[in-house]
């Protein structure tokens, strides 16, 4: 993974066989991110994502190997507590042109990933929701 910083930009690449959310936390605390928009393109050949049953409060998890191009990567970087948090979805497309999506668990660079991280002036906490069970945005006291 290289990666170059402009102005509130970050431009990278993630090279073949690399994880993709474990090099972006390796960006993130190496330029001490504490709020960031997160998105990229590239090609997976491993990668988890899942679904969020909310009546249950529980993921789903479903693996997916092979060729696949990511059609979609967005999401957040932030803090829970202080300390890095990141929340990310992912869409990737086979050769059929099927595309199989969700909340990004992990996934496996095949051949390249380019993604552009977009600092915000800024830091927004997370909080545990009881009533959706999930780490919400924390704007009572963790937003600065």
């Amino acid at each position: 993974m290289e990666y170059v910083k402009f102005g509130s930009t970050i431009v990278a690449r993630i090279d073949k066989g690399e994880e993709i959310t474990e090099q972006l936390k390796n960006i993130a605390l190496s330029e001490n991110i504490k709020l960031a928009s997160v998105q990229a393109i590239g090609a997976v050949n491993d990668f988890t994502v899942g679904v969020y049953y909310a009546d249950k409060k529980k993921y789903a998890s479903n693996n997916f190997r092979g060729a696949y191009e990511i059609v979609s990567l967005s999401g957040t970087v932030n803090t829970m507590n202080g300390k890095y948090y990141s929340h990310l979805h992912m869409s990737a497309g086979n050769a059929e042109g099927e595309v199989f999506g969700g909340h990004l668990k992990s996934a496996r660079v095949s051949a390249t990933c380019e993604m552009i991280i977009t600092l915000i002036d800024g830091t927004v906490d997370r909080r545990f929701d009881e009533a959706s069970g999930l780490n919400i945005f924390d704007f009572t006291g963790g937003a600065k």
